[in-house]
């Protein structure tokens, strides 16, 4: 199953980033979708390249997969500074974050990706090289360690997180400007598969970018995934065009079906339905009667489906609402049987409330 989980997981390794790095905008003018975040990080910008100033440090915050890598380097370039890269699961230590503030450049931009990830002692440092441009050197150990200042030229940091909530308020407070990252419309994806096919080279119907659009999940990164293997489809058993037909038929291959679930997500559905008629049921119970982990179940595959209204997270546990058995094309059970008479909430939007799961789970069952 890794092959089409990953297919439509919106997070990225090196080899995708890579690929990612030729279709990626150079400008704000070139960015796609995010209409609000680009008028808020334009005005701020300009205005401080007006006075001639670092701009205020910068977060960027929403799920994987919108831009703000991107983004991060749509500022660098839109200030005509450079930029250095790093995240935080690499700085482990204050000393490594002290190395890298030490060696940045006056103007400098310093992206730090998954800030959240951050030791607590390198977070710490952060603040006062944040706020006051200095950072102090620990020499020694013991009664006679000592501290040395050391003074940082104006940089701007950009911080991108994906679970901003992990965020302590203090380092929060520290960024002068922060841009909530949205899910994208079909129309703005429709665009962002239209530039991506120029860029590769691959000529592109309308309907065809329409049709991979709408099984994008809102995410940009997941659009030009799409692309990639319906071009591949489209080279070795058509013409070479993405078309409608060619959409559809290479989508059914990767088994991306037309609200774009993939294989793990029906599994999850499948089982939920077929198996626990509906629910609720906890989710180690649901992990174990798919063969998955439950960080899988919990992190891969149920955002999407909660998003799109095909599954409810409630204290007594998971419960599928009537839109997932629509979608499977199952009749949908009455009575007594129907999920302990939690059908009619789940209806109705009200979260259910009770004790733990029908099927005695640990409190992973919870709805988030």
């Amino acid at each position: 199953m890794a092959n089409e989980q990953r297919l439509m997981d919106a997070g990225a390794d090196n080899d995708e980033r890579a690929a990612e790095a030729a279709l990626r905008p150079k400008s704000l003018v070139d960015f796609v979708g995010q209409r609000k975040v680009r008028e808020q990080l334009e005005l701020v910008l300009h205005a401080a390249k007006g006075r001639g100033t670092a701009p205020d440090h910068i977060l960027l915050a929403g799920p994987p997969g919108l831009g703000k890598t991107t983004l991060a380097m749509i500022i660098a370039a839109e200030l005509g500074a450079p930029i250095r890269i790093t995240s935080g699961p690499a700085i482990q230590h204050a000393g490594d974050l002290a190395a890298i503030l030490s060696s940045l450049a006056e103007g400098e931009v310093l992206f730090l990706d998954e800030i959240h990830r951050m030791s607590r002692p390198a977070e710490e440092m952060l603040y006062m090289a944040m706020e006051d441009y200095r950072v102090d050197v620990i020499v020694g150990k013991g009664p006679g360690a000592t501290a040395i200042p050391l003074e940082l030229p104006p940089f701007t940091l950009v911080g991108a997180t994906t679970r901003s909530g992990l965020l302590p308020a203090p380092l929060r407070d520290r960024f002068g400007f922060t841009g909530h990252m949205e899910f994208y419309e079909p129309e703005d994806l429709e665009r962002v598969a239209h530039r991506s096919a120029r860029l590769l080279g691959v000529e592109i119907e309308a309907d065809g970018a329409a049709e991979i659009a709408s099984r994008s999940r809102g995410t940009p990164r997941i659009a030009n995934r799409l692309l990639r293997r319906v071009r591949d489809f489209a080279q070795v058993r058509g013409d070479g065009r993405v078309t409608l037909g060619a959409a559809r038929a290479a989508l059914e291959v990767y088994e991306v079906d037309e609200r774009g679930l993939d294989r793990l997500d029906r599994a999850v559905l499948g089982a939920l339905l077929r198996l626990f008629n509906g629910g609720p049921v906890g989710l180690s119970t649901l992990a174990v009667a798919i063969g998955e982990e439950t960080d899988t179940v919990e992190e891969v595959a149920e955002p999407f489906l909660v998003r799109q209204g095909l599954l409810a997270r409630t204290p007594r546990g998971r419960i599928a609402t009537s839109a997932a058995w629509a979608h499977l094309g199952l009749p949908m059970p009455t009575g007594p049987a129907a999920g302990g008479g939690l059908w009619s909430q789940v209806a109705s939007g009200q979260a259910a409330s009770g004790q733990d799961g029908l099927f005695g789970d640990d409190p992973g069952n919870l709805g988030a």
